[in-house]
């Protein structure tokens, strides 16, 4: 199967894509592993794209999923990561980092809206300084209670109930 999608840009390839999209829009970038797409990334995303006009998301490459989160992950492989973002209505753009944390692409994009999920306190969001040097705005947002890739892949695994 063919996992592309029209939303799915490569890296090189986002500036000049960007270029395009962005005039006199503003920019919201959030990213994360996104291993198993669930609700709570569906709320995040939504009430990402409401700060701005455009939501780019990056995506950790599977070298980095393992790097963070360990040698048992992503367990859901990066393109299809990146087609199921790529098909939900509030992301415009969809690409990926290998580095561990996404600060290179911010540097790269600078958005005016930095947004990650509530367990990313303001002040430890990475390209904070980045974002804010430029008049930009970072915001931690509070996640829907109840969901988690961790404890869904424990489920599926047998080790916790809900």
């Amino acid at each position: 199967m063919n996992l592309t999608h029209p939303k799915i840009v490569d890296r090189a390839d986002l500036p000049g894509r960007l270029a395009d999209m962005r005039r006199g829009k503003r920019l919201v970038f959030t990213n994360g592993c996104f291993d198993l797409v669930h609700p709570g990334h569906c709320d995040l995303l939504a009430r990402c794209k409401a700060l701005g006009d455009l939501l780019l998301v990056a995506v950790n490459s599977d070298e980095s999923v393992g790097r963070l989160k360990g040698p048992t992950r992503p367990v859901t492989p990066l393109r299809e990561r990146m087609f199921v973002l790529a098909h939900l209505e509030c992301v415009d753009l969809v690409t990926s980092f290998s580095e561990d944390t996404p600060y290179e692409i911010l540097a790269e994009v600078l958005p005016d809206v930095l947004a990650k999920g509530g367990d990313w306190p303001v002040e430890k969001i990475v390209g904070r300084d980045l974002v804010e040097a430029r008049g930009g705005v970072v915001k931690s947002l509070p996640l829907l209670p109840g969901f988690s890739t961790t404890e869904a892949i424990a489920r599926i695994m047998g080790k916790a109930g809900r």
